[in-house]
């Protein structure tokens, strides 16, 4: 596999997986500004580009990795497409569900893969709780909440009220729209930070279930980023705490609570970027089936695009 990964922000979190997996032959990096490009060449020896063109229209290259911004994945993944390569696509997917729905489409078409880097789907303590929903492990699910606070960490986000949604909360409701569908109704309320970031509440109308997630762009740089879920079910409670970096590399613990008593489940240690790679890889290589396919990110989209319409709905 030869991978041309466009971007220089969260992809240098995926570059040096590249670079280390023993099923990627080569990875070039293209970018704009050539002293990140430096630092990518120095510290990983692999191939660097400031011509995006070389990257389409290099025949050897079996897949493009877009993370670049939002507004431009679309566009990027058809057009890897269209050059016969496979496509990894950070998240979100596209800024609109007709764009998102334009890729569906040309993927459909197409005799290549595209993937979304749901990397949520991937984080062990998520995946607990996915299957507790789906096999009713504790009884029925009755109250459900996230919440994720970070430190503005990443240059080029701000992490205001339009871009919250986007930026931080999008995971979170993939793995409620994914466990759940989408909700009947969605109420969103937030405040902006004095000094830039934001914050906002968001509560989602399930029959029979409490559905809230919170998130804070609010913290102190050496807060990092945090976060967890408490999910109550009929018979028992699930607890999940954990910490991470821009490296998509939690440590968390998941504590499970009974009228019997507490006990914490083991989870395995994650890189979530890394098991997303793999699974691609996996099944570029016909040894797994996609859990990242366009038309599986629709629901949740679409549910972040209500809850920013919302967000930026002016204060009454």
């Amino acid at each position: 596999m030869r991978v041309g990964l466009l971007g220089t922000g969260f992809g240098l979190a995926h570059a040096g997986i590249y670079h280390a997996h023993p099923d990627v032959e080569s990875v070039v990096v293209f970018g704009r500004t050539a002293s990140k490009l430096d630092q990518v060449a120095t510290e990983l020896g692999v191939a660097t580009t400031t011509d995006i063109d070389s990257i389409y229209d290099d025949p050897t290259i079996d897949m493009v990795d877009v993370c670049l911004p939002t507004p431009l994945h679309a566009d990027h993944v058809i057009r890897a497409l269209d050059c016969g390569k496979h496509v990894l696509c950070e998240l979100p997917l596209a800024t609109n569900m007709d764009d998102a729905e334009r890729v569906v489409d040309e993927c459909a078409a197409s005799d290549r893969q595209v993937f979304v880097d749901m990397t949520g789907r991937f984080d062990p303590a998520t995946e607990v709780l996915a299957a507790a929903i789906a096999d009713g492990t504790y009884g029925p699910l009755k109250t459900l909440q996230f919440g994720i606070r970070t430190a503005r960490l990443w240059e080029g986000y701000e992490l205001g009220l339009a871009s919250i949604a986007m930026d931080v909360l999008h995971g979170t409701l993939d793995t409620i729209a994914s466990a759940l569908g989408r909700p009947e109704r969605v109420t969103a309320v937030g405040v902006a930070g004095d000094a830039g970031g934001s914050a906002a509440e968001v509560l989602l109308t399930y029959p029979d279930i409490l559905v809230g997630c919170s998130a804070s762009a609010l913290m102190p740089r050496p807060y990092g980023v945090r976060g967890g879920y408490l999910a109550t079910f009929g018979d028992a409670v699930l607890d999940s705490s954990w910490t991470a970096g821009w490296d998509g590399r939690p440590a968390g613990v998941l504590t499970e609570y009974t009228d019997t008593g507490a006990r914490e489940l083991e989870l395995a240690p994650a890189n979530s970027y890394a098991a997303v790679i793999d699974h691609v890889l996996d099944c570029l290589a016909a040894r797994a089936t996609s859990r990242l396919t366009p038309d599986s990110v629709l629901d949740s989209l679409q549910l972040t695009l209500d809850v920013r319409a919302d967000l930026e709905q002016p204060a009454v």
